[in-house]
């Protein structure tokens, strides 16, 4: 059978995948939101033991057609590894049709294009990649580790190879000083990467980590649904795509949209309009609703 340690994770589109944790924890985890992997120490799991799981899976489980590469940094694990890996994969499912991962900036910086098409080539051809903010000041005070060029150059890169990208925005990682900002700088940076899917999440201080204590001591604006409403419709418009897939339907956020920009976005821009117009008629999904 499978043995996971610890919280797992995985994006809302892999809610149907098999989850196999690659690697455990993050091998950057100095992001100051995120609280996902701050007990564990990063690791790559034996070969061994992954390929024990597959056969488990492929003997007791529906046919399998997705699989996620937990945790939150297996692409920064060595090529041979991946490509060992992706072969049992390929050789133990063979109705598979999307292997995905999270891909930290930093994962980014040292795999080479080469190395990403040869993974691509292999079954990884899906990407999720935390943006947060394309606001350079934001970033630093996340502690993402680059700043937005840099971000557009590694992400540049996954393109290059052929490999899809799903980009994540915090919605509230500005303040309420710097909302409208972070937005328009976020629509820039992920216009000019233009990925596969953009999604967006609401900044939410977690327990255990810096962003925590900041809120502790008031230094963290707490952005109410209305103000989170503008800054999204700051960003939509903004975006300049084709063919990308928008959503935001995190469990995080107050308001879920969807569409394929730029064939919906008049549609969401009219949408948010409305609530922006009429807030007490306004569905927002209520606090207790909300998770991470």
């Amino acid at each position: 059978m499978i043995r996971y340690e610890g919280t797992l994770y995985r994006p809302p589109s892999e809610a149907e995948s098999l989850i196999l944790q690659a690697t455990i924890g993050c091998s950057y985890n100095r992001c100051t939101f995120c609280a996902m992997y701050r007990d564990k120490r990063f690791r790559v799991r034996p070969i061994d033991e992954l390929r024990a799981e597959i056969a488990w899976a492929a003997r007791s489980l529906p046919p399998v057609r997705k699989v996620f590469l937990a945790d939150g940094d297996a692409l920064i694990a060595k090529t041979a590894f991946l490509l060992q890996l992706l072969g049992e994969l390929r050789e133990a499912f063979p109705d598979l049709r999307r292997v995905s991962c999270y891909a930290s900036p930093q994962a980014l910086q040292v795999r080479s294009i080469e190395e990403m098409r040869t993974l691509r080539e292999a079954g990884l051809d899906l990407y999720y990649l935390g943006v947060e903010s394309g606001d350079d000041r934001v970033l630093t005070r996340l502690e993402k580790g680059v700043d937005a060029a840099e971000m557009i150059r590694v992400a540049a890169k996954a393109t290059e190879a052929g490999v899809a990208l799903s980009t994540m925005i915090l919605l509230g990682a500005g303040g309420r000083a710097g909302s409208l900002e972070h937005a328009r700088a976020s629509a820039r940076v992920i216009s000019v990467i233009r990925p596969r899917f953009v999604s967006t999440l609401v900044m939410t201080p977690v327990e255990g980590t810096p962003l925590w204590e900041e809120a502790a001591r008031g230094e963290v604006d707490d952005l109410d649904p209305l103000e989170l409403t503008l800054e999204l419709r700051e960003f939509v418009a903004g975006l300049e795509l084709t063919g990308s897939v928008f959503r935001s339907n995190h469990a995080s956020n107050f308001l879920p949209l969807a569409g394929t920009l730029p064939k919906d976005k008049a549609r969401i821009l009219a949408q948010l309009d409305e609530v922006l117009a009429r807030p007490e008629a306004a569905r927002f999904v209520p606090d207790w609703m909300r998770g991470l």
